[in-house]
């Protein structure tokens, strides 16, 4: 098994956390790797213009308009290497706990959802407030922070006392890494790439959210699975249908096929018969007997 057969074997096989991390890597290395073919000849800003604008979620609802699927792609698409590592950790890490309370649809959806979130209040913000109106028209958002922060903060609501052991500081309770998450965004927000905080903050409202209604007893992510898997069957390759033709032959060989069989069979009952006489034969013996003398 070669290192590709490998890859989709564990992508197969692997759980949604493993695909999660998969579609982020792939997506980052194919957009780098046409970035160098670019690069080579002197074209690379054509990749980042074309990558942005079609993948990235763009802040005005014009923009967006013609191209509403961003809301989702953006959260697969990465520029920097810091920036996809840092986010695939943290999936890692979170989704990891995750996993030990909530079912793979369950994270599929949490991160989906998410990420969706965070884009709604990244675009909400960005058209109410004054501050973002001379830069809304070249303002996008992309990377998985919103939608690992919704995975992050629903697990840290959901079991608030979930210890990680982190280095040099020792055992910490999940609650205090979202709180550090969620003020960091809020103390920061004017300090630079307010989009990024923004996003972040609606992926943790979402989190935050589908823990407690949760613990009411309400999932809000069954809904959307129910979607998904409707997608999926109707997707889905259908097994081809046989044509039965009731026993009438379709063609002359076929009927010379069909014919010799029943032939064969016939003669083996009769030579039944010679040898042992009527009565030894089974009753499906003598219903073919019988429905061939007619």
């Amino acid at each position: 098994m070669n290192i590709s057969d490998e890859i989709k074997e564990s992508f197969k096989k692997g759980s949604m956390l493993t695909r999660l991390i998969y579609a982020n890597l792939a997506v980052f290395i194919v957009i780098k790797f046409i970035y160098v073919l670019f690069f080579l000849f002197g074209k690379h800003t054509l990749i980042d213009e074309f990558a942005t604008h079609w993948l990235a979620v763009p802040a005005q609802l014009s923009q967006l308009g013609v191209r509403p699927w961003t809301i989702i792609t953006y959260q697969f698409l990465h520029f920097g290497f810091l920036h996809i590592l840092f986010n695939i950790l943290w999936l890692y890490w979170f989704g990891k706990v995750f996993l030990q309370y909530f079912n793979s649809k369950q994270l599929m959806a949490t991160y989906i959802l998410g990420g969706i979130a965070g884009a709604i209040l990244y675009i909400l913000f960005y058209n109410l407030f004054p501050v973002f109106q001379d830069v809304i028209s070249v303002s996008y958002a992309m990377g998985a922070s919103a939608a690992v922060m919704a995975i992050a903060i629903g697990i840290a609501f959901y079991v608030p006392d979930y210890t990680f052991n982190l280095l040099f500081i020792g055992p910490i309770k999940i609650k205090w890494i979202a709180f550090v998450f969620i003020l960091t965004d809020v103390l920061t927000l004017a300090d630079g790439n307010a989009g990024g905080h923004i996003a972040h903050l609606g992926g943790a409202l979402f989190g935050y959210v589908f823990a407690t209604s949760y613990r009411n007893g309400t999932d809000i992510t069954k809904s959307f699975n129910r979607m998904l898997d409707a997608l999926v069957t109707l997707f889905k390759r259908r097994p081809k249908m046989r044509v039965d033709y009731g026993g009438i032959p379709r063609d002359d060989k076929d009927y010379n096929f069909v014919k010799k069989q029943k032939n064969a069979q016939i003669d083996e009952i009769l030579d039944k018969i010679s040898k042992n006489g009527y009565e030894s034969l089974s009753k499906v013996e003598k219903d073919i007997l019988f429905k061939s003398s007619k």
